[in-house]
């Protein structure tokens, strides 16, 4: 089991992670030219998720760092996956996080005439071969980790064949799976990744970039390191799993640089979060299957997700750098990503009275008709945030949970006899309620105190508990979607006997409309602002709302598990 971190230390020296720490001896020593060129090298078969934004932060912010670039080069080896749609998603999600890659927009493909003409070198070298075994006679022959593999029947071909029989797979002659180039190396090495790995295989699927040009298609290992050299890359930053691919990442840069240049692969721990799944494929499964409503369902934990559910950007990057950079892996606490946006919108969002399940208050010794401004402080945490006009009037909403017939000893909120003080306004008293056919509260009557109101004599008066409220006569409808953790378990991937499907919280979503909210709400509200509404949480404004209905997605509840916790260790 992956151990479970809040903060993993990064292994700092001087104030630098690891692989800074190394980029920066790299570039003290003067190699490459003293030149540092990172990439961002995504696949473009699906949206990214947060665990990208955690290269993304690295690959971009090493190259900030130390006066670099960072190319943006996408992986387009696999044209059965690949789409134009998933090549703008990323654009636009690492413009969203505050990156940019210049005019060093690269694709593999570009590189495709350049590794096919060194695959030819490598087979008039003898040092590649075409296999005509199938994918599971190949795996069978490759042996265990403690055992050596067994050479391919066809491992001996002459150059001449194989250099025939490779021109004929690219031209559409043979069926998919029916063949493949290998490189000869050594199949009783210790690396199962040097027993002979698949350097292309045929894919007859037109390229979204260059068309049905190409039959055969390179494999990662033979395109990625290429591909670093050919665009200049110095260093080569990637995730753990990627470790034991490193041998062979030189093994081919070794074919093609020289003492002058090479590219260096180093690596790190990939991001881990509870209560989610970073399986591009088993995302790709919730979204083909409506499990979800796309990829941009702020359930998900992509990054297209987490900006509809109203996480931002800082946010983000504050929770990438809490977490750290290390070499070993880890499960990282969803709490402390929740705790960054919380105290993200602290800072910037304004406060707003919105009621979720209301209930009617009538205030029975107020005039009927009459309407009085109350000012609202927008943000305490703001200085500059200034202030907005709220309407009050006879009749208010409060949330159904704020009062009770019956309450227990440490229940301050609204009950019979019991005041409490209207947020901003003024002290009420409950003098009855009246109940529906089914027993459920229908309405609420209370007497205000008129001198209780900010500013006047009894303002000051202390009561234990304040309501948010809005007013009946001015307030608008809204449709809020309550959004929760997509799994109810805290490491779906450990569940190695249960469907991850099986997994999903059923309770990942609610939806309540006939939201009330205030007039100032309703009329400043745009796509993608942050609110506080009071004692309910942040909410963000979601794409699908109307002139007629606004729609807010919770962000992210007011109650904060990690920074309680913590205060607690301390």
């Amino acid at each position: 089991m992956a151990e479970i971190s809040d903060n993993n230390n990064a292994e700092p020296r001087k104030n630098l992670n690891f692989v800074e720490q190394i980029v920066a001896d790299d570039l003290a020593a003067g190699k490459n030219g003293g030149r540092l060129n990172t990439r961002f090298p995504p696949e473009p078969n699906g949206y990214l998720h947060i665990g990208h934004a955690k290269a993304i932060c690295m690959d971009f912010g090493v190259a900030e760092k130390f006066g670099g670039t960072c190319n943006l080069r996408f992986d387009d080896t696999n044209p059965t996956k690949e789409d134009v749609e998933y090549v703008e998603s990323i654009k636009e999600d690492i413009h969203w996080l505050g990156f940019d890659w210049g005019n060093r927009e690269y694709y593999a493909s570009d590189y495709f005439p350049k590794l096919f003409d060194l695959a030819i070198r490598l087979i008039k070298e003898g040092k590649a071969y075409v296999d005509d075994q199938s994918s599971e006679e190949i795996a069978a022959q490759k042996g265990t980790p403690t055992t050596p593999g067994q050479n391919s029947p066809y491992r001996n071909r002459s150059v001449e064949e194989n250099l025939d029989l490779f021109l004929r797979m690219n031209a559409g002659e043979f069926e998919e799976g029916s063949r493949v180039l290998r490189a000869k190396i050594d199949m009783a090495s210790s690396n199962m990744h040097f027993r002979d790995p698949i350097m292309y295989r045929i894919i007859k699927t037109p390229h979204h970039r260059t068309g049905t040009t190409w039959k055969v298609y390179p494999m990662y290992d033979f395109a990625h390191g290429q591909s670093d050299f050919f665009e200049g890359v110095t260093h080569s930053i990637c995730t753990l799993e990627f470790v034991p691919h490193r041998p062979l990442y030189d093994y081919f840069i070794d074919m093609i640089a020289d003492e002058s240049y090479r590219p260096r692969q180093i690596e790190f721990n990939r991001l881990n979060l509870t209560y989610t799944v970073m399986s591009k494929r088993k995302l790709l499964q919730l979204v083909k299957e409506g499990l979800v409503s796309g990829w941009d369902d702020p359930r998900m934990p992509t990054i297209c997700g987490l900006r509809r559910r109203g996480y931002t950007p800082e946010s983000i990057k504050a929770f990438i750098d809490a977490i750290g950079y290390t070499k070993y892996e880890a499960l990282n606490d969803i709490s402390l990503l929740e705790h960054s946006i919380r105290e993200d919108l602290n800072k910037r969002a304004n406060r707003v009275s919105a009621v979720i399940d209301p209930v009617k208050v009538i205030i029975t010794n107020y005039p009927e008709g009459q309407t009085e401004m109350l000012t609202i402080e927008n943000n305490p945490e703001d200085a500059e945030a200034g202030t907005h006009e709220m309407p009050f009037s006879r009749e208010i909403y409060i949330e159904r949970a704020d009062f009770m017939e019956n309450p227990p000893k440490k229940f301050f909120r609204l009950a019979p006899d019991r005041e409490v003080r209207l947020k901003a306004g003024y002290i009420i008293k409950c003098t009855g309620f009246k109940k529906d056919a089914d027993g459920n509260i229908e309405e609420i009557y209370c007497e205000h105190d008129p001198e209780s109101k900010s500013g006047m004599p009894g303002s000051m008066r202390k009561v234990k508990g304040t309501l948010h409220w809005v007013s009946v006569a001015h307030c608008k409808n809204a449709e809020v979607r309550l959004y929760d953790r997509l799994f109810s378990c805290e490491n779906p991937a450990e569940e190695k006997d249960r469907d991850f499907r099986e997994l999903l919280n059923p309770n990942s979503l609610k939806v309540v409309d006939n939201v009330k909210i205030e007039p100032y709400l309703a009329e400043t509200a745009h796509v993608g602002d942050h609110y506080q509404f009071q004692r309910t949480g942040y909410f963000t404004v979601d794409p699908d709302s109307t002139a007629e209905k606004i729609v807010f997605n919770r962000t992210i509840s007011l109650k904060d598990s990690w920074a309680k916790e913590q205060n607690k260790n301390n």
